[in-house]
């Protein structure tokens, strides 16, 4: 009697095994890590929010701002940039790369909070009462509509979005997961539109923001992110 042999189940993908590797790498120092500079971030957001030194300036809504419907839906979408932000970080292998990100990171959310304190801006006064959407009471008083112009919540988004596409592509991760990624990212920005936490402007002026530094950091640091889990 011959008893059939049956066949090991197929490994995974190689790089779902890299992915979880760098996942697990240094995991308690970057969550204490990416908690910690969150921390630091919003002391110095919050300040120059609350104790502008120069008259504040009101960004001026334009024709695309009208053709962006008020989606408080997408308020999901928003917070999750807090989730997002850790993505790129979390995947890196070797503490010398979340050092050089964490620098270039704290590099661009600088110039953001420098851009605040010589030209402090806000958003226009919203046509919409948001009263009545759950969480939004919460998101206004954490997250007023100050310090508008560069959006740093897009700005960290598009940075964040180009990271981790390189290491995407480095862990050779196929195109619908980097597809998610894309799609992720563009969410977060259209949501700062779409729930009026800011206008077109400001999205747009943070999207450059984010690249910039996102190219910059790519640029002198070739080594960032290269490499196999060993």
């Amino acid at each position: 009697m011959t008893v059939p042999v049956t066949a090991p189940p197929p490994a995974p993908p190689a790089f779902w095994a890299d992915l979880r590797i760098r996942f697990w790498r240094y995991l308690p120092l970057k969550v204490v890590g990416i908690s910690g500079f969150m921390w630091i971030f919003f002391l110095g957001y919050f300040h120059t929010l609350r104790h502008p030194v120069y008259p504040v300036f009101e960004m001026p809504a334009t024709a695309l701002d009208a053709l962006v419907p008020f989606q408080p839906q997408l308020l999901a979408a928003y917070v999750s940039l807090w989730l997002y932000v850790g993505v790129a970080p979390g995947l890196l292998l070797r503490l010398r790369e979340l050092i050089a990100y964490a620098l270039w990171a704290a590099a661009m959310c600088g110039c953001g909070l420098l851009i605040f304190y010589f030209w402090p801006t806000a958003v226009p006064p919203p046509v919409v009462d948001v009263t009545g959407y759950p969480g939004f009471a919460l998101l206004q008083g954490v997250d007023a509509a100050g310090n508008a112009c560069p959006s740093l919540h897009v700005a960290a988004a598009v940075f964040g979005a180009l990271w981790i596409e390189r290491l995407m592509r480095i862990v050779g991760a196929p195109a619908p997961l980097r597809l998610l990624n894309l799609v992720w990212m563009l969410a977060i920005a259209w949501s700062t539109v779409a729930i009026r936490q800011h206008v077109v402007l400001d999205a747009v002026a943070g999207a450059a923001l984010g690249a910039l530094f996102a190219g910059l950091s790519i640029w002198f640091n070739p080594w960032l992110g290269q490499g196999r889990p060993g």
